[in-house]
C-alpha cells in the first residue's frame, strides 16, 4: 500500500497521527487554492482549517475514483465559497458583452510572474474575484458559475469581463513608462 493510501486509511480510523500527516503533506498546495479566493492571508488560514476540517470529516466518502488531490482541493473550493457567500450577497449588476482583451495585454501579460498576477486577482473586487476565479483558473463554466454563486449566466459573464478589464487597465499601468502615466 502506498503512503498516500495508508494515510487516508489512518484518517478514515481518525488517527490524529494520521491527520497530521495529510495536514502537513497538502496544507501548502491547498493554501494556494485559499489565498485565491480571499485578500488576505488571515481567512485564507480560516478557509484551510474549515476544509481540512471537512476533509477529514467526509473522508470515508472519497472511494478512490479520481485524483485525491483533486477531491481535497474541491473541497477547499467549496469552502471558500461557502465564506463568500456568508460575506456577500450577490445581486445581479445586468449583462454586459464580453469585452475583447487588447492583444498587447496579451503580451504584456505573458512577461508577468504568476506572483504579479496572483496579487493582480487578489485586488479584484470580491465578486469578479470569484467569478474570475472560478473561470480563469479553476475552468468552470458560466452556467456552473450561476448555480454555485447563485447569479444569472449573464452576471457571470458580466464580471468576469469586468475583472478582464480591471487587470487590463492595472497591467497596462504597471508596464507603462511614467511618461506615458502622465498622459491618462
Amino acid at each position: 500500500m502506498d503512503q498516500q493510501k495508508e494515510i487516508i486509511k489512518g484518517c478514515v480510523e481518525g488517527k490524529t497521527e494520521a491527520q497530521g500527516m495529510l495536514f502537513k503533506k497538502y496544507s501548502k498546495m491547498l493554501f494556494g487554492v485559499c489565498i485565491r479566493y480571499t485578500k488576505d492571508r488571515t481567512a485564507a488560514e480560516d478557509i484551510l482549517h474549515e476544509g481540512f476540517i471537512k476533509i477529514f470529516t467526509n473522508i470515508a466518502s472519497f472511494k478512490g475514483k479520481g485524483s485525491f488531490e483533486g477531491w481535497m482541493r474541491r473541497i477547499m473550493v467549496n469552502t471558500a465559497l461557502e465564506q463568500y457567500r456568508k460575506k456577500f450577497q450577490m445581486y445581479p449588476v445586468g449583462e454586459i458583452a464580453e469585452l475583447e482583451t487588447k492583444t498587447s495585454t496579451n503580451l504584456i501579460v505573458s512577461e508577468l510572474s504568476a506572483k504579479d498576477l496572483l496579487g493582480l486577482v487578489k485586488g479584484l473586487p470580491p465578486a469578479y474575484k470569484m467569478v474570475f476565479n472560478l473561470y480563469a483558473i479553476d475552468g468552470y463554466s458560466h452556467k456552473e458559475i450561476g448555480a454555485i454563486l447563485n447569479i444569472s449566466i449573464g452576471t457571470s459573464k458580466s464580471n468576469l469581463s469586468r475583472a478582464r478589464k480591471i487587470l487590463q487597465n492595472k497591467v497596462e499601468q504597471h508596464f507603462m513608462m511614467p511618461e506615458e502615466r502622465k498622459r491618462c
